[in-house]
């Protein structure tokens, strides 16, 4: 059985670039940045360091923040008012400004909008080669997760130490 083809973003490397160069093709973005959204997806799931009282949570004034049951921080972006305080409020500075805009374009992973061997416009458009298109699994190993059905995501992950 051949495997779903999935965008692959490897953190480590999308965070070199100071602006995000990666065009995107989906008719609805006005401002052609659906890689912000999956961005800060990945930042949420894997960067964040999932603090027990969630400072980021609790300073925002907008209640756009929300802490879920598996300790991943989720923004409700029509809440939102970009104000950043999340990004002050965070002691690890995981929370970063340029992920955090005002106006999202969500990105639909070019479901059924690409022909069989053509692959997202993000993909050729990233200068540092942090976006791939292709059948990529998850695996701890390899420090790859997956952040959605259609979204793997390489990144240095935190793990919270116990001390006896």
């Amino acid at each position: 059985m051949k495997m779903a083809k999935r965008l692959f973003i490897d953190l480590e490397k999308c965070r070199k670039c100071e602006t995000c160069e990666a065009g995107c093709s989906y008719f609805y973005h006005p401002f052609n940045d659906g890689i912000l959204h999956l961005r800060e997806l990945a930042e949420f799931a894997v960067t964040c360091r999932k603090c027990d009282l969630a400072p980021c949570v609790k300073g925002c004034p907008a209640d756009a923040l929300e802490k879920q049951a598996d300790g991943v921080v989720k923004r409700y972006n029509l809440r939102c008012v970009a104000c950043r305080t999340c990004c002050f409020a965070c002691p690890f500075g995981t929370i970063l400004p340029e992920v955090i805009p005002y106006a999202v374009s969500k990105c639909d992973y070019c479901i059924g909008r690409l022909k069989e061997d053509e692959e997202p416009l993000c993909v050729g458009g990233c200068g540092e080669g942090a976006i791939a298109f292709g059948e990529f699994d998850p695996g701890p190993k390899e420090q790859r997760f997956q952040i959605a059905d259609h979204l793997i995501v390489h990144a240095v992950p935190w793990k919270k130490e116990e001390f006896d």
